[in-house]
């Protein structure tokens, strides 16, 4: 096989969650312009028309749009139904949609750790558990979760974030450990201080920012069009002997 031709996704479908904006988006568009069809999820996407749709489309790939809370657990059950219903194969799973929440560990109440673990981590079990059933009959698949930098740090504020983050780091490796003798390869990409909506407290904060600015090695904030190589190595055929890697995609945040 050509070189290049290990990144093609031609034939393949992917289901992308968190897909209509930032990373997420960014990751749809990568995978679509390699060849893939895009089942897309968020808690706010609209099924039909929305932004994601029209760029997939426009680069010659199906699109499929759905919306679902992750944070209730009937919905995403459900969810899971119809996607399996309207595509019995889905070659790539993209667990990237997640929620932060922020505030001191001594106010930090309930329902917000709740929230956090439930759409950050017990939704992104189910899903990988229920998909990966389909993946493992074919012998063959690719889970890729969006880990952070907060899977090896603690952050400030976001006690349950950071908690979710670890886990999944964990949840990758230990379902790689079961899968990876089928034929199904799990990994997470490990996102750092990203141009985002989930960041954007950090970016209108002048002090946050630019101290987190100052430890970047490579001296800006990530943008999302930095995912789509490493979730398009991930997604294909060239790592096909990767299993359970968290890549930490941080501009050197990790190394420093």
């Amino acid at each position: 096989m050509a070189i290049f031709d290990l990144f093609r996704l031609d034939g393949k479908t992917a289901l992308v969650t968190g897909c209509k904006r930032g990373i997420g988006k960014a990751m749809a568009l990568a995978l679509a312009e390699a060849g893939a069809d895009i089942l897309g999820v968020s808690a706010s996407l609209e099924t039909t028309g929305s932004e994601v749709e029209q760029e997939v489309t426009a680069l010659g790939r199906a699109f499929r749009g759905y919306r679902c809370d992750f944070a209730d657990r009937a919905a995403l059950y459900e969810f899971i139904r119809q996607v399996q219903a309207d595509s019995p194969v889905i070659d790539i799973l993209i667990n990237n949609a997640g929620t932060i929440l922020r505030k001191p560990a001594l106010e930090h109440p309930d329902e917000y750790w709740d929230q956090v673990l439930e759409v950050n981590l017990n939704a992104q079990f189910i899903l990988s558990r229920e998909f990966a059933k389909g993946m493992v009959a074919q012998g063959s698949g690719k889970i890729i979760f969006t880990a952070s930098v907060l899977t090896f740090q603690g952050g400030i504020t976001v006690p349950g974030y950071a908690a979710s983050k670890g886990g999944i780091g964990q949840l990758t490796k230990a379902l790689a450990n079961e899968w990876a003798g089928s034929g199904v390869q799990v990994n997470a990409i490990a996102p750092g201080y990203v141009r985002t909506d989930n960041n954007q407290a950090l970016q209108d904060d002048p002090a946050r920012y630019n101290a987190i600015l100052e430890r970047i090695p490579a001296g800006r904030w990530g943008e999302t069009d930095d995912f789509k190589g490493p979730v398009l190595f991930l997604a294909s055929a060239a790592s096909n002997w990767v299993n359970g890697e968290i890549l930490t995609v941080d501009g050197g945040w990790m190394g420093r």
